[in-house]
Parts: structure tokens; C-alpha cells; sequence
């Protein structure tokens, strides 16, 4: 294997200290990979990817404790003439990149809002249905917090007149938004709805709803503006928030950005995920309806499972394969329920599957790569198959495929489950899991993926997200400041 590979981990398992019910990740997001805050520990360190693996069970913990708990309009620039309407209706997009030079092994989008629109750059979560960041309005009750954010981006509420802070009295607040963490105390009928984020780890995030203008951009360089979208302006966090901008919700839920966005423009979106270990400089788009051109005539689709455990897109999956050879899994794993089946993630970087199938495609591998030499990292991460990486070739690494009911078959390439840890020692990158199996976007890279809400359908496509369409305006900033 190439030695790029040995900084895999430090990347791609990068879970985002997974915190909270669908919410992601932490760690400083404008420090470069080599920087001292982040060298301290080698890219090789098992106690550095010990800790990234124990991020996505704190996550998967989080999920399972979740689950057992305005209108939007739109308006175009003046710029934009009325008989190019519906020209520019169908399709808006996102930058979207790896953030591995920021030791993350998640994706980040760039975000603008408010009036006049002020950038952010956010972790995109599918799991998450609340877009939150960092944020000074007030002080919430009589006291500001000594942990508000104090450097980096930070919104500033108050200088936007498009800023409207959703009321505690309100039925969004104690009823729509309960799930979403809402606190129940209402001082005064027109005090702030206020959320508060625990994790698992300890980490926390503290603000209130509000309602903002986004700017979205569309083809040929315009604008479009959508009012009314729910934001969570966060102005007290600790943990492993320090210098993150914040989270974008693309989890469903009526609140959640990408579903309101989504419905201005054919109840639709899409992800192409390039290699997690890509370059700040090579992106894609978090699109939002269709681009005209594109691939899409190839795409396989499986049924979406919406609203059955919100805010998770959810999959009706009948099997796993190994090299063509269906292993057995009983039936009822895959059912959909609160804590089974099997949900697609973003903000997850590992794939996790419930134990029971867990243990099947485990033992399919090591009859698979009987021939490897085994070993073990010393104070290693809980992975269970680790083998010298010089002893195989990829031809010898056995074929991985998840099986729809409706008989669609997702097949990655091995690069997205065999990892290099160290240097000679190469693993298996699943998890066992109690609750839901979850594809990770490791396993999702270098896929074009379409979640057509309208029709209740993932689409999926092999690619290099390398589309000539998109538009070439756009760029992903991420100085800080």
C-alpha cells in the first residue's frame, strides 16, 4: 500500500467526537494536520486512532439515547430577471469538501447567513436535523456564559435584521422542537427557545433557536435567498467544540435545512464524496434539485425509509454478500426499528454493524484472507481483524456487497473498508454495534448520492465527483476570520 495510506486514520476515522443525537464534530477545523496541536500524537498513534474510534461509539451511543426519547420563502436577487425564474429554480449548490487537512474525518460545506450574509463553514451531518453555529446575541438569563465563543467565525445576531429568535411559548419550541433538545423552562412568553447539547463525551453546546436568511448559490454565478430557516445560535460550548463553526442538519425532520431547502427545488438533494484523504482544493457540491447534465441516467435507486426513526435516513437492506456468497444474517437485524436496522450517515466516518452481522461478515473475511499474517496493534483501537499489510495484494481482499430488498446491490471498492493504521499493519474498518448498522461516509466516498425525498429514494452512483457542470464560481474558503 501507498504510505499515504498510514494517515488514513488520522483522517477518515476522524468521527467528529461524535456528540450529540446527530449532531457532529469537534476538533479544531482551521489547524492543518501537522500543526503542533494536532502532531502531538503521530497520524500512527494508536491511542490517537483509539480515541477517534471511541468518538463513533459515543456517537452511536447518542443515537440510540435520541431515538428512546415558519414557512420558508424564496427570493431571488434583483439581478436575476423574472423570466429567468424558473431557468434557476431547479437546481442550487454548496461547496463541499474533505476535512482531512483539518484532522476530521467528516465533510465540510460552506454555509452563508444572514443579512447581509456572513460565511461559516459547517460539518454536513445527515444525521442531524438542527444547523447550528457559533454565535453572540445576548446572554442567556442574566448571566453570559465565560465559555461563549470568543474567536474564529462568530455570528452576530443582533447586526442582522433577518435574525428572528423563535419564543419559548411558542408550539415550535415546546412541542416540534422537543427532540431537537429544547429546554422546557420558559422564564417569559417571549424569552429565546433555548437547546442544550450533552454528549457522551462530556462536550456540550448551549444557545437558542432562531429563525435567519440563507443565501444559496445557483447556476451561472447567481444568488438565491431563502428566509425563515431554523438556526441554532450557539453562544456557550465546551469540549471538543473549540474552533468548529458549527453543523449543518441534513437529517429529515420538517425544521431541518436540507428538507426545506430541498422543497424549493424538486424535494430532492445530493452529495458526491471525494476521497476522504483529498486536498483542501478538490470539492464538490451539496446540490440541492438536479443539475440539467450529470450521470444520473445510471443511478440505482433503493427505497428511502422516512419518518420512521427521524432524523435517520433509513434502508430496507435484506443482506450482506461476501464474494458473491449471501452470509447468514437472520432477517429481523435488518428490520427498521428503533434500535435495528440500518441507517446512511455522514457524520459517521466507520461503518458500524449490529452484532449479529457483525459477527457473520467478520468471520467471512478471516476464511477470505486465511492466508494473511494476523497481528495486533499494540494498545491498538478495538479493531478485530489486523493483518501485515505486506503479506496481500487487493485482488486477495474479498468482495464486499450490501444487498436492497427491492434487489439493488451497493458494492464499494476495498479501499473503503481495509485500512492501513501503521505503518505494515492494515485492518477491517467496521464496528460492532448493539443498535442501528450505520454506512459511514467512508464507505459512501467517491459516490454521487441522491436523496429524492419526493419519491422516497436513495440513488447511488460509483464516481469521481469530477463533473464539468458544476459550477466553477464557487469555492470553499476556510481561512479563519
Amino acid at each position: 500500500m501507498d504510505a499515504s495510506w498510514s494517515l488514513l486514520w488520522l483522517f477518515i476515522l476522524l468521527f467528529s467526537v461524535k456528540f450529540l443525537p446527530g449532531t457532529t464534530a469537534p476538533v479544531e477545523v482551521m489547524i492543518h494536520k501537522d500543526s503542533p496541536q494536532i502532531s502531538g500524537t503521530s497520524s500512527d498513534s494508536p491511542d490517537r486512532i483509539k480515541q477517534l474510534v471511541e468518538s463513533d461509539y459515543a456517537r452511536q451511543k447518542m443515537r440510540q439515547n435520541r431515538l428512546s426519547k415558519g414557512r420558508m420563502a424564496i427570493e431571488f436577487d434583483r439581478s436575476i430577471g423574472e423570466d429567468l425564474l424558473s431557468k434557476f429554480h431547479s437546481h442550487a449548490a454548496i461547496p463541499m469538501r474533505s476535512a482531512a487537512d483539518a484532522g476530521l474525518g467528516q465533510y465540510f460545506v460552506s454555509f452563508r447567513v444572514g443579512t447581509p450574509p456572513k460565511k461559516f463553514v459547517l460539518i454536513a451531518d445527515t444525521a442531524s436535523d438542527v444547523t447550528w453555529m457559533n454565535c453572540h446575541y445576548g446572554c442567556i438569563g442574566s448571566v453570559c456564559p465565560d465559555n461563549r465563543p470568543k474567536f474564529g467565525r462568530i455570528f452576530q445576531a443582533r447586526q442582522s435584521p433577518s435574525f428572528k429568535p423563535i419564543p419559548c411559548s411558542s408550539d415550535t419550541c415546546k412541542i416540534d422542537l422537543a427532540r431537537s433538545f429544547s429546554v422546557k423552562e420558559c422564564p417569559k412568553p417571549d424569552s429565546p427557545c433555548v437547546y442544550d447539547y450533552s454528549y457522551a463525551d462530556g462536550s456540550m453546546t448551549l444557545g437558542f433557536f432562531g429563525t435567519e436568511t440563507v443565501t444559496v448559490g445557483l447556476d451561472n454565478r447567481h444568488k438565491v435567498r431563502l428566509h425563515d430557516v431554523l438556526i441554532g445560535c450557539s453562544e456557550s460550548k465546551n469540549g471538543t467544540f473549540h474552533n468548529v463553526d458549527g453543523v449543518m442538519g441534513l437529517g429529515y425532520n420538517k425544521h431541518s435545512f436540507a428538507v426545506k431547502v430541498a422543497a424549493q427545488f424538486g424535494n430532492k438533494f445530493s452529495y458526491c464524496l471525494v476521497d476522504h484523504l483529498s486536498r483542501s482544493n478538490i470539492s464538490n457540491f451539496l446540490s440541492f434539485g438536479r443539475p440539467k447534465e450529470g450521470p444520473y441516467e445510471k443511478m440505482k435507486y433503493t427505497e428511502l425509509l422516512l419518518g420512521v426513526v427521524d432524523p435517520y435516513y433509513a434502508l430496507k437492506v435484506r443482506g450482506i454478500s461476501i464474494d458473491g456468497e449471501m452470509l447468514n444474517i437472520a432477517p429481523e437485524v435488518w428490520e427498521v426499528g428503533v434500535d435495528s436496522g440500518t441507517i446512511i450517515d455522514s457524520g459517521t466516518s466507520l461503518t458500524m454493524l449490529t452484532d449479529p452481522a457483525y459477527d457473520a461478515v467478520m468471520a467471512a473475511f478471516e476464511a477470505g484472507l486465511a492466508d494473511v499474517e494476523r497481528t495486533k496493534l499494540v494498545d491498538g483501537p478495538p479493531l478485530e481483524f489486523c493483518f501485515n499489510s505486506g503479506s496481500y495484494t487487493k485482488k486477495m481482499i474479498p468482495k464486499l456487497a450490501f444487498h436492497f430488498v427491492d434487489g439493488v446491490e451497493f458494492k464499494p471498492p476495498a479501499k473503503s473498508y481495509v485500512f492501513e493504521l501503521a505503518k505494515g499493519v492494515a485492518c477491517l474498518g467496521f464496528l460492532p454495534t448493539p443498535g442501528h448498522s450505520v454506512i459511514g461516509n467512508i464507505m459512501q466516498q467517491n459516490h454521487l448520492w441522491e436523496f429524492d425525498l419526493g419519491k422516497k429514494r436513495l440513488g447511488f452512483l460509483r464516481s469521481d465527483c469530477k463533473y464539468k457542470y458544476f459550477m466553477e464560481s464557487q469555492s470553499l474558503e476556510f481561512s479563519r476570520g
